[in-house]
């Protein structure tokens, strides 16, 4: 038994310093990784967080991602525009122009026909 060490324990010894040296790196990394936990009860805009980092961090969607979606999307929209058209209803507000609210109707017509999800 001497001061040193045969192969198998040097290439034994490098294997471990390698290890070592890699968990450490990972745990650099792991650090540096920022973890968040978004809490709320359904359609609060969890996943709309999600994909607003995606798109600032990630360079945006996939071309099936932007297919996936833009139903969606058109739906929300729809959606939107007539809940704000009923609310202007509720509330007594008119157009400045007259002609809006045949635009108006034509968006209620096409709502309430389901004809919004549909757009490909």
């Amino acid at each position: 038994m001497g001061c040193t060490l045969s192969k198998e324990e040097r290439d034994a010894l490098e294997q471990s310093r390698n290890i070592d040296k890699k968990l450490k790196e990972d745990g650099m990394q792991a650090a540096k990784d920022v973890k968040l936990l978004l809490l709320g009860a359904g359609e609060s805009g969890k996943s709309t967080i999600v994909k607003q980092m995606k798109i600032i961090h990630e360079g945006g969607f996939t071309q099936e991602d932007n297919k996936q979606f833009k139903p969606v999307v058109y739906s929300n929209t729809i959606q939107s525009m007539v809940a704000i058209l009923r609310a202007m209803n509720t509330l007594g507000i008119q157009f400045g122009d007259g002609e809006q609210g045949v635009s108006m109707d034509f968006s209620f017509y096409y709502t309430y026909r389901g004809d919004v999800t549909t757009v490909s």
